[in-house]
């Protein structure tokens, strides 16, 4: 299901960034701080069909789905080259498979300042949207997923990885890290 989705007229100076947007943000940022976000978590909650996981055979990848708050960085995008990195992003987050929706929600920075920014949230009403999976499961997708940028288990061990350097470990995450590398997988707990 891809196809356009509405863009937002606003112009944030910021992006928040949850996943793979923290370290690989695909542009050079004016600046990059610790931000939070309220009213969402970061969750593996969507069907990879393309980049980690085919149609017939899924894996799973971040998405931000609603309560909670996540902690992030915000990268600022450069006034020199908005437009271009807007492009990107929507490219980047929403072209593809159209699993996301770009809005504009506050967030705090340093200092307990809140500014606007740019925030990719899981569409929950997509055919990937798999909500909160039962830890089993969703560890099942993450070990059978390969897509166009390699294996799934690596993402998520990347992922993990990058988030515990910058002093954002989620236990969570670290549970389905450890079951998705355990070898023997009931594939019976994978369908869709």
């Amino acid at each position: 299901m891809t196809g356009e989705k509405p863009r937002s007229p606003e112009r944030p100076h910021w992006v928040f960034a949850y996943g793979s947007l923290m370290w690989d943000p695909g542009f050079a940022p004016d600046a990059t701080s610790p931000a939070l976000l309220h009213g969402w978590h970061r969750s593996f909650c969507i069907r990879s069909h393309h980049y980690r996981g085919t149609p017939q055979s899924p894996g799973l990848i971040l998405g931000l789905a609603p309560g909670g708050a996540c902690r992030g960085l915000a990268h600022r995008i450069p006034q020199a080259s908005y437009d271009a990195v807007r492009d990107y992003l929507y490219r980047r987050e929403i072209e593809n498979d159209g699993v996301y929706f770009e809005v504009v929600r506050p967030i705090r920075l340093p200092g307990n300042r809140s500014e606007a920014s740019l925030v990719y949230v899981a569409d929950r009403h997509h055919p990937q949207y798999a909500g909160e999976l039962p830890l089993q499961q969703a560890a099942r997708l993450v070990r059978q997923g390969r897509g166009v940028r390699g294996a799934n288990l690596e993402y998520v061990a990347n992922t993990i990885a990058h988030l515990d350097a910058l002093g954002l470990a989620e236990s969570r995450l670290h549970q389905l890290l450890a079951l998705a590398q355990i070898a023997e997988c009931d594939p019976q707990e994978v369908s869709e």
